[in-house]
């Protein structure tokens, strides 16, 4: 890397650094805006962040290595995430929306009780520390390989720098610096695909020189049972998982919820397809890669192909795709501890201003803890790892019994929280004691269907039950199509007023990259790629601003 790449690097940090900084004002009028950005966002704006929050430096580490060893597989894989989708639109989207709660955990308490509420929070907690951990640990490595900065030096700055603008403008900070940094991570990456099939020989060698089934989308290990399992996980996952629910319940309306499933499905379909042709290209032109070596194919394509610049441009798009994905989670994290904790529990007669500094204080909590236990990773050992095998199983218990509640009036505390312990208790010990227990280690599908299938399982187990003992859950507890968000004409207003701002912050940052990725262009050597995109996305910034001022 040159000095040129440092200094892009540096410019984008400071750009989403000040987008978020901008909304202190908007997050500290009340809770509402803090929390739930005025609870009338745009649904497009929330379906980008909700699409953009999937990524990380691990979807080009870990996909990136896949689609270099296996091509399409790796979007056979990314395609579960568009069925998913499409099953969490019709189905689940509207669904958290009716019911009118804030964040899933206060529509856990008014559901199924506090006692379920504490439950479920402090494993959500523990899940989302080690997860956000594993995102800024593998950025952070890959900044430290291409930087003379040490492994901690740049998990503390990107995790520093994340923290300081999600404390500061909350949910509005998050959804507006996920769409920039949306807009900044495809111009890399269509910056590259061009200069790598001109490395590559064009689509004819590609296409020639591939291996065998290199086009197929299932193999032996990705098989397509695994991959009717890991579109369950997906769907739960999608549906269930507290930050994304955040998503649905922020706007408007019902059917808005469901549109911003909707485009999440539609760019899910398109983006693999895009994202992934790098790695499959130098497939192509550098076929020595053994072991884990194939985790680096993405930087090595870069390298090889972008000129000074370009480089860090596309490392800032891959460091903006992690950021995405820890805010959302630390927010998330910090808006339930706020709001359904110590609202709750500590400070009943709270204030929205105090709500508000108690939320930022999480937050700054809660983003330190990520970041000490990144730090600890080289240390501990396989926590990256550990938290991806893992993934499949936590999800199912944690997600997919309270998705179960929004359809069942029947469903109690009790029986959720069996089904989630029985979900994690046993599919953790066959993860752990499988070859002990079973005599062999269980393979990927397996791993993922007992992970979704045994709390379901269970579930039905107690359905059952309940029907035939004709027991329902106490009438307090049904508040599903009761509980109905209330907003004052104050609110309401605010929330207009921050839908416009954030139209014109987004519509300038836009604008702001685009000028700035052409003149990146206009300097780096071989840049006509890079000049032509920033103009196109310059241009597109125009209509938004016309619809700031609508």
């Amino acid at each position: 890397m040159g000095q040129l790449d440092f200094i892009v690097m540096g410019v984008f940090a400071l750009l989403i650094l000040g987008i978020g900084m901008m909304f202190t004002r908007i997050g500290s009028k009340n809770s509402s805006a803090f929390f739930e950005a005025g609870g009338a966002t745009p649904w497009w704006i929330n379906s980008i962040s909700l699409f953009i929050s999937y990524f990380s430096a691990g979807t080009f580490v870990v996909w990136g290595s896949i689609a270099y060893k296996s091509g399409f597989v790796a979007n056979g894989i990314q395609l579960t995430m568009v069925f998913g989708g499409m099953l969490v639109a019709l189905f689940i989207a509207a669904k958290w929306k009716r019911t009118g709660a804030v964040t899933a955990a206060e529509y856990i308490g008014k559901r199924l009780g506090t006692g379920t509420q504490k439950f479920y929070t402090f494993l959500i907690m523990l899940h989302g520390l080690f997860t956000t951990a594993s995102v800024l640990y593998p950025v952070g490595k890959m900044v430290s390989v291409a930087t003379p900065l040490s492994l901690n030096t740049c998990i503390l700055i990107i995790g520093g720098i994340i923290v300081l603008y999600t404390s500061a403008g909350g949910l509005w900070a998050v959804l507006v610096t996920d769409v920039v940094q949306f807009v900044i991570l495809t111009a890399a990456v269509m910056i590259v695909i061009p200069m790598a099939f001109k490395e590559a020989g064009g689509v004819h060698s590609f296409v020639n020189k591939a291996p065998d089934g290199f086009f197929n989308f299932f193999n032996s290990e990705y098989s397509f049972g695994f991959f009717l399992a890991f579109l369950a996980y997906q769907t739960v996952y999608i549906g269930g998982n507290w930050a994304y629910v955040q998503r649905y319940t922020s706007v408007s309306t019902e059917r808005n919820s469901k549109k911003v499933a909707w485009l999440f499905t539609i760019l899910y379909l398109v983006s693999p397809f895009i994202w992934m042709l790098p790695p499959m290209l130098y497939r192509v032109i550098n076929p020595s890669l053994s072991g884990l070596q194939p985790e680096g194919a993405y930087m090595m394509l870069c390298q090889q192909v972008l000129p000074a610049g370009l480089i860090g441009l596309v490392l800032s798009g891959m460091i903006s795709a992690s950021a995405s994905k820890a805010n959302t989670t630390i927010n998330i994290m910090a808006v339930v501890f706020a709001h359904d904790v110590y609202k709750k529990a500590f400070n009943q007669q709270a204030t929205e201003k105090t709500l508000v500094r108690a939320a930022r204080f999480f937050t700054v909590l809660f983003g330190f803890i990520t970041i000490a236990i990144a730090m600890m990773v080289p240390m501990i050992g396989g926590i990256v790892e550990m938290v991806l095998s893992t993934a499949s199983i936590a999800g199912g218990a944690l997600f997919a019994p309270i998705i179960w509640t929004l359809y069942s009036r029947r469903q109690t505390g009790t029986s959720v929280i069996s089904a989630s312990l029985c979900g994690l208790v046993i599919s953790l010990a066959l993860k752990l004691f499988g070859t002990e227990l079973l005599g062999h280690k269980l393979d990927r599908m397996w791993e993922t269907v007992l992970g979704v299938g045994i709390p379901v399982f269970v579930l039905l187990c107690w359905e059952i039950y309940y029907l035939l003992a004709k027991k329902e859950a106490a009438p307090y507890l049904l508040q599903t199509s009761e509980v109905k968000a209330t907003h004052s004409p104050v609110q309401d207003m605010d929330a207009r007023s921050q839908n416009i701002f954030g139209m014109k912050v987004i519509a300038s940052a836009i604008a702001i990259v685009g000028a700035g990725i052409a003149m990146l262009g206009l300097v780096a050597t071989g840049g006509g790629v890079a000049f032509f995109t920033g103009l196109i996305i310059a241009l597109c910034s125009l209509p938004l601003f016309r619809s700031a001022r609508a």
